[in-house]
This record gives C-alpha cells, structure tokens and sequence, in this order.
C-alpha cells in the first residue's frame, strides 16, 4: 500500500449534470468508479507536481439533486430527458433515456508526496486549474464560489498517530453537514446467511434486492383482537446498492484485436457490472482517514476490476468510540 505523505481536499465541488445510472440494476449518487476515475485522470495531469501519485479518494456528498419529474397522477418520478436536433433530412431525432443529477461533494485525495510549505500556493493553483478544466461521473464542474471554505487544501500528513488522529478529527468537522460513502460487504453477507435460513436457494442478488427495497412484514404476534399488525422492516444505517466495478465476461484480448475498441495499445475485454453494498456515514463517525479511502483493485487474470474501501476493517475502533 501507499505511503500517505499530504493530503488534498477538493472542497464542494458543485457538479452539473454528473451520470446518475452508473449501472443496469440502480440508479442515483455516481459509482465510486467515477471519483477514484477522476483521481486517476488528475494524477496524470500532475505527474510533474506529485511524481509519487495518488494512495485513494475519499467522497463526502453533501447535496444530491435528481433531474427527475413526476406527472400529475402518477406515483413513480422519471428522469428529465432532452430532446436532440433534428438530423440532415429533418427528420426527429430518438430518444436516448440518461439520467442525470446535480452534485456538491467534498474529494479527499491522498498523496504520497510530500509538498513544501513554500510550495503548496503554486501547486495549489496548478491543481485548481487541472480540476476546473476536468469532467467528474461525466458532469461538469461550475466555478468554485469565494472564501476560504470552498478553496482547495493541502495538508501535511503526520508521521505519528496521535497527530493523524487529531488532525483527522479537526479535518472532518469541515465536511459536515454531509455524508461519506462506505464499502458493506459484510452487511450484504450478513442478509445472505439470514435469507438462506428460510430459502435455501437463495442468491447474493436475493440478499440484494432484499436490503434494497422497502419490506413491509406482519408483526410475530397477532393482536389480541384478531388483527394483525403491519410493519416496515428497520435496519441499521442508511444503505444503498452501490455499483463497485466490473468482472470479466471474456479472455483478455490483445490490443487492436477488438474493433472499435478505444485504441489499439490497451488490451481489450467485455465485461459487466459488479454490485455490492455501500452505506452514508456521517464524516463525524469516521475514527481514521483509512475508512474514508477508496482504492482501484483490479486482478487481470481473475477478470475483476473493482473499487475497495476499507471501512469495516477499523469498525472495532468505531465501536468503541473516539470521542
């Protein structure tokens, strides 16, 4: 893993029109493939600034806003579509559904650079200008509005634990209010094994779509008059089904052995998407900088290409609490 040096926060980045349909199954807040891909894209503008690179992205949200609609009647919202130019005979152009939404969000990039003092204005400005010119999950980003609160930072990450501590505790009062995004394998897990106790068959898609929807269910004990009593299933946290990266449906082909592929220097294959479970956690909940990061993952011979976070591995500190 990468040694973290600095660390670099893009705050409130006000997001026009980012992709809200990162996959086939959901739609809603942008895949973590999107941010840690805009890390990666601002990585190799900055090579010459920060040689060393990037150890992880952190995504704090702090405003979501769905381009949707719903009509006078109707139950169910759709997305708010546009109509493209007619073609050259004339004729109306189709339809093509996207979904999009506005964002605010807060990045957290950590470096393996260390940046002088003296420095970090002039690597400020050159990292402002990079991610100002950049897409993020396909939405453009507006002006950064005025004041201290709203301008990039570069912050020097201590050696010592007890300094992290307390400089990851002063930091994460800056992203409130607002919610980090989280990696809950183990929930998704956890539904798994309760679900096959009663359905034997059951699938991870079950266990899925179980702790995605909303499950109305009679009490255990009808009342004493006959009736039964109907109520919403409650879970722990706030839960989303998360798109986290993809798995291989092909052998890896050799460049330029696709046709159409992007170019002809990167092998090639198909593949689809991968979900799991993610989870919004208050930034104050956070006990350490490492379950805020995202990492790429990718194993080529076994076809998964996937985002990780580390956050249930530092649940026993947050169980016990850092006040």
């Amino acid at each position: 893993m990468t040694e973290i040096n600095s660390l670099l926060v893009l705050p409130r980045l006000q997001v026009q029109a980012a992709n809200a349909v990162s996959g086939p199954l959901t739609w809603g807040f942008p895949a973590p493939t999107a941010f840690t891909g805009f890390a990666h894209a601002l990585e190799r503008r900055l090579i010459a600034e920060l040689p060393g690179g990037f150890a992880g992205v952190g995504i704090i949200c702090h405003r979501f806003e769905p381009q949707v609609y719903r009509a006078a009647g109707n139950y169910t919202y759709a997305f708010c579509l546009t109509r493209n130019p007619v073609d050259k005979d004339g004729a109306t152009a189709s339809l093509v559904e996207e979904g999009k939404a506005h964002l605010e969000v807060t990045l957290v990039i950590a470096l393996a650079d260390w940046i002088p003092e003296d420095d970090r204005s002039a690597v400020l400005a050159r990292i402002n200008r990079a991610v100002l010119s950049m897409r993020l999950a396909g939405g453009s980003l507006l002006p950064q509005r005025p004041g201290p609160r709203f301008a990039p930072r570069l912050e020097e990450w201590p050696s010592a634990e007890t300094d992290r501590h307390e400089l990851f505790r002063r930091l994460r009062r800056y992203w409130l209010p607002g919610f980090a995004l989280a990696l809950r394998e183990d929930r998704l897990t956890q539904a798994l094994h309760q679900l096959r106790e009663v359905q034997p068959q059951a699938t991870a898609l079950d266990a899925l779509l179980d702790l995605s929807r909303l499950n109305v269910e009679p009490s255990a004990e009808p009342e004493p008059n006959g009736t039964t009593e109907w109520q919403i299933r409650r879970r722990e946290g706030w839960l989303v089904p998360l798109p986290i990266g993809y798995a291989g449906l092909s052998e890896l082909h050799a460049p330029g052995k696709v046709l159409n592929s992007r170019d002809t220097e990167t092998p090639v294959r198909f593949v689809e998407s991968l979900y799991s479970m993610g989870e919004w956690v208050s930034p104050h909940r956070l006990t350490c900088l490492e379950q805020l990061l995202w990492h790429h993952d990718a194993d080529p011979q076994s076809g998964i290409y996937r985002c990780t976070n580390r956050y249930t591995d530092y649940l026993t500190d947050a169980a016990e609490g850092i006040a």
